[in-house]
C-alpha cells in the first residue's frame, strides 16, 4: 500500500508541475527510470522503450500454404462465377453447346462455374444484353449461389457491362475477356505475351472506366492566365493516349519479332522445303499429332489452348522427302477479333504453307461446327487456297456413325488417333501425296567431284532411283527448275 499511494501522489504532482504537453514524456520518463520501491513488486519482464514502441510477430496466424495441391485448390477457388448466354439462333442443343464450352474456358481459367442460364431473344438487349426484368432475376441467381463474377457468351459492349454490373452488383465480363485471360495465363514466348498484351490493350481501351468529376483535375490551354479557357485533358483521356502509345510500341516489336520469322521461312523457301501446318480447334488434339509425327515432345494437356507458341518441326515423308510441320494457336467459335489481328503474325503459318492439316475432334457433340468455325479464322489470313486434309482426331473415342458422317460430308478427310496411333501411317502416306512435287523430271550422271549436287536432290527434290557407276552417279529425280538447270551439263548426250 505504501508503494501504490506514493506512486500517485508523485502522479499527482507531475500534472501540477507539467504543462499538458509535456506531461506525457514526464510520465514516460519516470516509468522508464528504475525504482527499487517500485520495480520489485512489478510483475513480468521488464523491456526497453524501443523494445516496446517496435512490433512484434505473433505466432500461429500465418496462412501461407505450403502443399502446392492446396494452393491450386485456393486458385481455383478464386472466382465463384454463373454463365449466361442469349439464344438467338439454332436449335437449343446449339445454345448448351455454346454455355458447355464457355464453362469449360472458365475452368481452363481457375474459376469455378456454379451455374449458367440462358435466354431466348431475337437478340440481345442493347442495355443490359438480357433485358432488366432478366438482369433482375440473375442477380436473385447470383445471391442464392454466393457467386462473385458473371460471365456472358458473347461480346458485351461498354455500356451493356456498366448497366448488368448495377443490377447484378458483382463484377460482369464477357467471353472475349475471359479468352484474353486465358492467353495472358497460357502465354510464354517473348513474342507471345506480346501479342496477348496487345489484344488486351486494344479490347480495354474503349471500356476504361472513371468517376466522374475526379477525372478532369487537369486545366485547360489558353494562355495560362487566371482560371484558363476550358477543362484541359481529363485523366480518362490521358489513360487512353499512354495506352495508345503502348500499343504503338507493341506493334513495333511484334513487327520485330516477325522479321525473324519472315527470315526463317525464307530460308525454307530457298532450300525449297515444303511447310504443312496443323490447324483446328482448341483442344482437338493438335499438338498430340505433331508429337506423334515428329516426336516434338510438346506440351499436351487436356485443357483449353494449353499451347499458344507455335512450334515448327522437320519431318520426314515415308518417301525420305523431307518437309516441316508447324502446331499453330487453336482456334474457337467467336475468337475474339482483337486476338485474330494480333496473332495474325503467328497465323501466317498457315497462310505460307503449302498443306493444312484441319484437326477436328471426332468425339465432339458437334464437330461440324468447329470445322466452320476454324475455317471461318483461316478465310480471315488469307489462307483459302492452300489444300486442306481434315485429320478426324479421337478416333478411338469418337461414334462410329459420327466418324462416317464426317468422311462422307468432307471428301478429303482421315480419321486418326494420336493416342493410340491407329490411321497415323495412312496419314503419312497421304500428307506424302498431298505435298507439292518438283516440276521437272532429270535423269544426269553426276562426277563425284560434284556430289553436293546430288545432296541437293535428296533435300530440296524427289530422288526416284540413285546408281553408282564407274564415272560417276546415275541419278533419275525430280527436281526444281534451279537445280535442274545446275544438273543439265550432266545429262548424258543420248537423254537429250
Amino acid at each position: 500500500m505504501t508503494s501504490s499511494s506514493s506512486s500517485s501522489q508523485a502522479t499527482k504532482r507531475l500534472a501540477h508541475s507539467y504543462p499538458e504537453g509535456l506531461r506525457a514524456d514526464a510520465l514516460m520518463e519516470e516509468d522508464v527510470a528504475w525504482s527499487h520501491e517500485i520495480d520489485t513488486e512489478r510483475d513480468g519482464d521488464q523491456f526497453d522503450r524501443s523494445e516496446r514502441a517496435a512490433l512484434r510477430r505473433v505466432a500461429g496466424l500465418s496462412t501461407e500454404l505450403e502443399d502446392v495441391t492446396e494452393v491450386e485448390y485456393r486458385q481455383l477457388r478464386l472466382e465463384r462465377v454463373v454463365l449466361v448466354g442469349v439464344w438467338t439462333s439454332g436449335t437449343v442443343q446449339d445454345a448448351e453447346n455454346s454455355l458447355a464450352e464457355l464453362a469449360a474456358l472458365a475452368e481452363t481459367a481457375g474459376a469455378m462455374v456454379l451455374d449458367g442460364v440462358i435466354q431466348r431473344r431475337d437478340k440481345p438487349d442493347a442495355a443490359t444484353y438480357i433485358g432488366s426484368g432478366k438482369a433482375d432475376e440473375l442477380r436473385d441467381i447470383v445471391l442464392e449461389t454466393g457467386a462473385d463474377t458473371v460471365i456472358c457468351d458473347g461480346e458485351l459492349s461498354p455500356g451493356q457491362l456498366i448497366h448488368l454490373e448495377d443490377v447484378v452488383k458483382v463484377k460482369v465480363i464477357d467471353r472475349t475477356a475471359l479468352i484474353l485471360d486465358i492467353f495472358a495465363q497460357h502465354a510464354k514466348s517473348r513474342e507471345g505475351k506480346a501479342q496477348v498484351a496487345l489484344a488486351q490493350m486494344q479490347y480495354m481501351l474503349p471500356r476504361l472506366r472513371g468517376w466522374g468529376q475526379s477525372l478532369s483535375r487537369q486545366m485547360g490551354g489558353g494562355s495560362g492566365g487566371l482560371a484558363t479557357r476550358g477543362p484541359g485533358e481529363t485523366k480518362i483521356e490521358t489513360d487512353r493516349r499512354r495506352i495508345r502509345e503502348k500499343m504503338a510500341k507493341m506493334r513495333r516489336e511484334i513487327a520485330e519479332m516477325k522479321t525473324g520469322r519472315e527470315i526463317k521461312r525464307q530460308e525454307r523457301r530457298r532450300h525449297k522445303v515444303p511447310s504443312v501446318a496443323i490447324a483446328g480447334y482448341t483442344n482437338a488434339g493438335k499438338s498430340s499429332l505433331l508429337n506423334r509425327l515428329t516426336g516434338a515432345g510438346v506440351l499436351v494437356e487436356n485443357a483449353l489452348f494449353a499451347t499458344l507458341d507455335p512450334t515448327v518441326r522437320r519431318a520426314e515423308t515415308p518417301s525420305g522427302r523431307l518437309y516441316t510441320l508447324a502446331d499453330t494457336v487453336g482456334f474457337v467459335r467467336h475468337l475474339p477479333h482483337h486476338l485474330v489481328e494480333a496473332f495474325r503474325s503467328t497465323m501466317e503459318e498457315v497462310g505460307d504453307s503449302d498443306l493444312i492439316l484441319h484437326v477436328v475432334d471426332g468425339s465432339h457433340p458437334n464437330p461440324e461446327e468447329q470445322l466452320a468455325a476454324v475455317r471461318e479464322v483461316i478465310r480471315d489470313v488469307g489462307a483459302i487456297d492452300v489444300p486442306e486434309i481434315v485429320v478426324i482426331n479421337k478416333a478411338d473415342a469418337a461414334d462410329p456413325l459420327t466418324l462416317q458422317r464426317l468422311l462422307r460430308v468432307e471428301k478429303h478427310a482421315i480419321a486418326v488417333s494420336a493416342r493410340t496411333g491407329k490411321g497415323i501411317a495412312e496419314l503419312l502416306a497421304l500428307i506424302d501425296d498431298e505435298l507439292p512435287r518438283p516440276a521437272v523430271e532429270i535423269e544426269a550422271l553426276v562426277p563425284y567431284t560434284q556430289g553436293k549436287l546430288v545432296a541437293r536432290a535428296h533435300t530440296e527434290g524427289e530422288v526416284i532411283s540413285e546408281e553408282h557407276t564407274a564415272e560417276g552417279t546415275l541419278l533419275k529425280a525430280r527436281v526444281h527448275e534451279e537445280l535442274a538447270a545446275d544438273l543439265a551439263p550432266y545429262v548424258p548426250t543420248a537423254a537429250l
